[in-house]
């Protein structure tokens, strides 16, 4: 235990550090996180372990859970980051920056991320039944816009309007219910 570090947010007492209840308390909404602003799995699982390797050789302070997911959030981001300038952007979303505001603003004190999760189910929802399977043919199965195209009976230009419209639908929908971001 390293003496440098203190934890005032779970009950420790100030000098101790517990890695493993940090890892156990944040490590889903580091990897939620980092699915949300465009990282495939495979890439979230070993950018979420590295952000927590990182965080475990530098000292700082846990002042409370908010703090500490906030912080937790930077150094994947700036992890994302890196990675982008080392192997391009394969597989990511170039708006990384778009959605860490909208995750930041969302989660708010969520270190999980549940809240968000929860909200954009019940979003998800409302959308019909066409948009749903457009947006998971294309997000869950990485469907072309000809394959959705196809399965829907529509024109590639009627999916991707489709996907527009679905994509607006739900952030409205998530502003209504988590707060706005400002852009």
């Amino acid at each position: 235990m390293r003496d440098d570090l203190t934890n005032r947010s779970d009950g420790l007492e100030p000098g101790s550090w517990d890695p493993e209840k940090l890892i156990a308390e944040h490590y889903l909404g580091v990897w939620r996180y980092l699915k949300a602003i465009g990282c495939p799995i495979h890439l979230a699982d070993d950018l979420a372990q590295e952000t927590f390797v990182a965080v475990l050789r530098k000292p700082f302070e846990l002042i409370n859970p908010q703090s500490t997911s906030s912080y937790l959030r930077r150094v994947a981001f700036h992890l994302l980051l890196e990675y982008k300038r080392k192997f391009g952007s394969t597989g990511l979303t170039d708006q990384a920056e778009i959605l860490d505001r909208y995750w930041t603003r969302w989660a708010g004190s969520d270190v999980s991320g549940d809240r968000v999760l929860d909200a954009l189910g019940e979003c998800f929802q409302r959308l019909t039944a066409r948009a749903q399977k457009s947006l998971k043919m294309r997000f869950e199965e990485r469907a072309s816009r000809e394959q959705i195209a196809a399965d829907l009976q529509i024109s590639q230009n009627g999916v991707k309007n489709l996907q527009q419209r679905a994509k607006a639908q739900l952030r409205q929908c998530l502003e209504e219910k988590l707060g706005a971001v400002d852009r």
